[in-house]
């Protein structure tokens, strides 16, 4: 069994800024040397996500009005009164999606769709950085 993890650094916008890491994942796979296995992308913090969408415009925006519908940033929520940053909008959202994806590696290559890119998804209120941990295990 091999376990191999790696750190990805993104900076991002925010306000549902949506980053495309799926050739940078592709690329630690390669480097792990596993042909068959699994991998998980995970995104530290507690107001990003991680998930699988055909990245193009229109769904970048399509997935920004959604989110602006199912949790508005115009509303005062609970976790405001917290620590006063008023971001609760983007927990919630990021809660709906999840911090983490495994995608399964068959003969070395992620078994991704045709049109399915693994995306990281900024929901806070300001530009952060981020961190992405990369975990490939198989043999």
């Amino acid at each position: 069994m091999t376990i191999k993890s790696k750190r990805i650094k993104l900076q991002t916008k925010g306000r549902d800024h949506i980053l495309d890491v799926t050739a940078r994942v592709e690329d630690i796979v390669s480097e792990a040397g596993v042909k068959e296995g699994v991998v998980t992308v995970f995104v530290h913090g507690s107001t990003a996500s991680v998930t699988t969408v055909e990245y193009e415009p229109g769904l970048v925006k399509d997935i920004k009005d959604l989110d602006e519908k199912l949790v508005p940033s115009n509303v005062t929520y609970a976790h405001d009164a917290t620590w006063g940053d008023a971001n609760g909008y983007a927990h919630l959202r990021a809660s709906l999606i999840g911090p983490s994806l495994s995608v399964p590696v068959i003969s070395g290559k992620m078994t991704l769709g045709t049109w399915q890119q693994i995306i990281v998804i900024d929901h806070d209120n300001r530009p952060r950085s981020r961190e992405l941990m990369i975990q490939v295990m198989g043999e």
